[in-house]
């Protein structure tokens, strides 16, 4: 992963069916490198009957778009401030015999 893309950040999609599209990030899943978007990759995903869904039917659901496919277009406004480092002053002690 070559950006540091986080929650939502606004991004667009540069390469692939969605290609130019504008999202902000929903969620991110780092182990397999993928990015959920508000509002793309929603695909219906159809169930069959059991004892917890005895209707069946369909559900929406997300499907994940690579890192490497995205582009940073704004940060996210929430973003906290880094923090300050403190400058310390070193006392340099010189070595007695040391030449």
């Amino acid at each position: 992963m070559a950006q540091n893309l986080k929650i939502n950040d606004k991004v667009r999609i540069i390469s692939g069916d969605e290609k130019g599209t504008e999202a902000k990030i929903v969620k991110i899943d780092k182990r397999n490198g993928k990015a959920f978007l508000e509002g793309v990759g929603l695909v219906e995903r159809h169930l069959k009957k059991s004892y917890l869904n005895p209707a069946g039917g369909k559900k929406t659901v997300h499907v994940g778009i690579d890192l490497s496919n995205l582009k940073l277009v704004q940060a996210s406004k929430f973003e906290k401030p880094s923090a300050k480092k403190t400058e310390k002053k070193a006392d340099k002690k010189v070595k007695k015999g040391a030449k």
